[in-house]
């Protein structure tokens, strides 16, 4: 123990030891938050769920700001305050990686689509599709909208603002019927 009952690292106050960490794991937090599809791409790491950068960092910056306070204006021996930061850091980092990070995840796959997704959806022709010819159509979907050339199944003219029903998709060319709501 150093001065005034506070423990000490290689010298330093715990206080500086957990500004330090605080310091450089939130700026490389930053660092990686703005760098970090470049970074995976390099590296190319399985990624473990519970293992990601962004909860190991955020551990780190959590643990260290709640030591650094605690140690600063409370008179809580050394080994008390790591361990209410450790605690503390564990719970906020799992409730990152539950409530963001999985949701997250999970949105960035339903962004994704196949061209077998389209078939069977309803698209609105946005250039007239002219016998033996192509056109072009348009698939609102929930993560936008999604244009696609289009020829017509029976070889007759589509035209402009029609409501169509994409029965096939083959070489990125959809292959679409007149959609009529009334006949299944």
């Amino acid at each position: 123990m150093g001065e005034k009952g506070v423990g000490t690292v290689f010298g330093y106050p715990m206080e500086v030891v957990y500004l330090f960490v605080l310091i450089v794991s939130g700026s490389l937090t930053v660092v990686y938050i703005l760098l970090s599809d470049m970074l995976d791409g390099i590296f190319d790491v399985a990624d473990h769920p519970f293992f990601s950068p962004q909860l190991i960092l955020s551990f780190f910056t959590v643990l260290s700001a709640v030591g650094y306070l605690l140690e600063k204006y409370t008179g809580m021996p050394s080994m008390i305050v790591g361990l209410i930061g450790t605690g503390t850091a564990l719970v906020v980092v799992l409730l990152l990686h539950f409530f963001v990070f999985l949701p997250l995840r999970s949105a960035e796959a339903s962004l994704h689509y196949s061209e077998a997704d389209l078939e069977g959806c309803v698209g609105k022709v946005i250039v007239a599709v002219p016998t033996d010819g192509f056109g072009e159509i348009l698939i609102q979907r929930v993560s936008g909208a999604v244009s696609k050339p289009a020829k017509s199944l029976n070889n007759e003219p589509i035209p402009f603002g029609t409501e169509v029903i994409i029965v096939k998709i083959e070489n990125g060319v959809a292959t679409v019927a007149q959609h009529d709501p009334y006949h299944i």
